[in-house]
Formats: C-alpha cells, sequence, structure tokens
C-alpha cells in the first residue's frame, strides 16, 4: 500500500533562497503551460508537452526533467478539475461555481508545490541530507530531520515522486512510500465503533475517546479567527489561516491517537474492526443554525480513513454495517425505539430495561451486525441440489 512520509528540510539562508526562487520559476512556467493548455484545449502529456517544452527550457530555464514534472503538474490539475465536475462537487451546469471553473486556465500559487523525481532530487539516508535540482543549479547536501519511524519508512520503502513544499516559512519534503501489507487475518470476533460528535469513538468494549477537549480546541480557534476576520488586514487573514491549518492538524492528530490504539487492541486480540456506514449523513441531517458548524467540522471521515489504513498496514479486517437505529436498538432484545434513548448519554430499553450509556450500546449493536454481516459475506455458498 502507499503511504506518504513528510520530512523538514533544514536549509541554509542562500540554499533557501534558491528553493524559494525554484519555487516561483516553476509556479510561473506552470501558469504558461495552464494557459497554453485551456486555449488549445490540449491537456493529455505528450501532446501538452509538444507544445510548450522549448518554451519550459528557453524562457523559464528548467532542466529537462523539470520541465516534465511541470508538464506533468498541470496535467493531473486538468485531470482533478474534469474529475470534480464529472462527480458533480462543482456543483450542476450553469451554476456560479462550475462556470468560475470552466471558464478560465487553472492558475497556480508561486509557492505551490513542486514534484520531483529521482533525476533531480536523490536522498542520501546515512548522512540525512538530499540533492536537489533548483534553478541556481543542484544543491547537494541539504539537511532533513523527522520522526524516526519515518525516516526509517522513507529508507526501506520510498517509491515514486516527491513533493517540495513551503509552508509557514518552512521547507518539507512528502515522499511516496510502498509499504508492504500484512496478511488479512481471520477473526475471531468484532470491536464495534461507534462515532459521534460529544465522544469522537466509543468502542464494544467500552472505551470512550471524548470529543470534549476537541470542541473546546475548535470553539476556541473559532473565537480568534472571527476575532481576526473582522480586522479584515492582510496580516489577519494571514493569521486566521494559520489558525485553520493549526486546528485541523490538531484534530488529525487525534484522529491518528484514536486509531492507532483501536488497530492495536484488535491486532493483539484477533478481532476485526466494525464501522458505521455514515456515508452522505452531512446531507440526510438538517442540524440547527448553531449546529451547522459543530456538524461541519466534525471528523468521522478522516477517522475512518486512518482506521482502514492502519488496519492494512496490520492486516486488521475492517467492515462497514448499516447505521441505522444503532443508538436506539436493544441488543439484548432486539427492540427498537425512539424513546429507548431518553438522553443523548442514556439508553434504557422500554421492553426489557437493559440500561447503559448510549454510545456504548451503539457500539455493541455495531459489533453485533458486523458479525452477522461477516457470517453471510463469508459463508459457504449453497449448493444446489
Amino acid at each position: 500500500m502507499k503511504v506518504v512520509v513528510q520530512v523538514k528540510l533544514m536549509p541554509t539562508s542562500e540554499e533557501a533562497a534558491a528553493l524559494e526562487a525554484t519555487l516561483r520559476t516553476v509556479n510561473r512556467a506552470a501558469d504558461h503551460t495552464s494557459a497554453t493548455a485551456f486555449a488549445t484545449g490540449k491537456t493529455s502529456r505528450n501532446d501538452l508537452q509538444r507544445e510548450v517544452y522549448s518554451a519550459l527550457k528557453a524562457e523559464f530555464g528548467l532542466s529537462a526533467q523539470a520541465a516534465v514534472r511541470t508538464v506533468k503538474k498541470v496535467v493531473d490539475a486538468y485531470a482533478t478539475l474534469r474529475a470534480n465536475i464529472k462527480a458533480g462537487n462543482l456543483g450542476p451546469p450553469g451554476t456560479k461555481r462550475r462556470r468560475k471553473a470552466e471558464s478560465k486556465p487553472i492558475a497556480f500559487r508561486l509557492d505551490a508545490a513542486q514534484p520531483y523525481d529521482d533525476r533531480i532530487l536523490s536522498w542520501q539516508h546515512d548522512a540525512a541530507t538530499v540533492s536537489i535540482w533548483t534553478t541556481a543549479g543542484r544543491i547537494k547536501g541539504v539537511r532533513y530531520t523527522g520522526h524516526p519511524d519515518h525516516l526509517k519508512t522513507l529508507r526501506e520503502y520510498r517509491k515514486g515522486e516527491s513533493d517540495l513544499v513551503h509552508r509557514d516559512g518552512k521547507w518539507f519534503l512528502v515522499a511516496v512510500c510502498e509499504v508492504p501489507e500484512e496478511p488479512r487475518f481471520e477473526p475471531v470476533d468484532w470491536i464495534g465503533v461507534d462515532r459521534g460528535i460529544a465522544n469522537l469513538a466509543t468502542t464494544s468494549d467500552g472505551t470512550n475517546y471524548q470529543g470534549r477537549r476537541l470542541g473546546r480546541y475548535r470553539r476556541h480557534h473559532a473565537r480568534k479567527r472571527a476575532e481576526l476576520q473582522a480586522k479584515m488586514t492582510h496580516s489577519a487573514k494571514r493569521r486566521a489561516r494559520r489558525r485553520a491549518r493549526k486546528e485541523q492538524r490538531h484534530a488529525a492528530n487525534q484522529n491518528h491517537k484514536i486509531s492507532k490504539e483501536i488497530v492495536a487492541i484488535a491486532q493483539r486480540t484477533g478481532r476485526g474492526i466494525a464501522v458505521e456506514d455514515l456515508g452522505s449523513i452531512r446531507d440526510r441531517v438538517r442540524p440547527r443554525r448553531d449546529q451547522r458548524a459543530m456538524l461541519s467540522s466534525w471528523p468521522f471521515r478522516q477517522l475512518e480513513e486512518h482506521l482502514r489504513y492502519k488496519a492494512r498496514r496490520a492486516g486488521v479486517p475492517v467492515i462497514a454495517v448499516d447505521a441505522r437505529y444503532t443508538s436506539q436498538r436493544c441488543p439484548r432484545c432486539g427492540h427498537t425505539e425512539r424513546a429507548n434513548r431518553r438522553t443523548r448519554d442514556h439508553f434504557c430499553c422500554r421492553r426489557c430495561g437493559l440500561a447503559g450509556p448510549a454510545d456504548h450500546v451503539a457500539g455493541v449493536n455495531v459489533r453485533n451486525r458486523a458479525r452477522s454481516a461477516w457470517v453471510l459475506v463469508n459463508g459457504p455458498v449453497p449448493q444446489r441440489t
């Protein structure tokens, strides 16, 4: 499976200046390439490269391989635009957002990331340095650092392109690694995971990962962003974007911790992981005005993605089950009624009297549905007589 590893570059002031000038040059070249693609309608790699290759080398001073990578970046951007239009992510034909996207060439920020391959970027893992192409020539011995586990993955499994990223005054390399997967085992049972807003995740074992701290953290940043947005200055907007990225990193870190612990427990006990199928949930619910921000910032999809890719690496099976009535159904007698869940936190069956934390009961129902679904999918095919 493919994973990405990010390491931090530590260039000198002269090296940083060369890297910054390189990003500006290649992104101006990408704008030129994008304008050509829009005017000629040629968005395939070979056709577009024949149109602009000579100009990228002569007018912008790019090397042969840097020009090829720049063309590929533009081709990928137009492919992504077509995919978003086809999927309806930009709205139906004639909407303002879709007309805006289709009426002009794709533009690239001056500090947008630039892909590198092994011909213009080489890694020296023992010395923890890289040799990288710039418009000022090849720069050797640029130091990098990162988490020890990431550096080990980078050394053993790196394969493919790496992206040079400039963010908040810091330099990063994001490398693609092809990591082998463990063979998936046959689970002896399942861990049901109920996801929510107040409690980010609750397992059928009764483990509860609360979201109160994350909620307070988000509300704090929301107040600060509102204060910055009221000022309407360039500095305030820059600081607001920085706060938004910081908040996203914090939420992602929480999801990493939760998913890592759940997968480790499942691997150690030989169980699989069952999650609710929450697809299109934001289209199905109609929250109040004061709940919209909370619902839109609910990171349930990211938590599932983290669970799935960590489980793939560990060989743990993951299954998605029907999410309907998991918090209203009694796992003992099967009675389903809205009144079973009197409050958000408490469950009490109106028929048999089973009571407990509502999210724990939902996790148990998810686990029970996974047991039935796994037997149904992996059972023997009935033979016709």
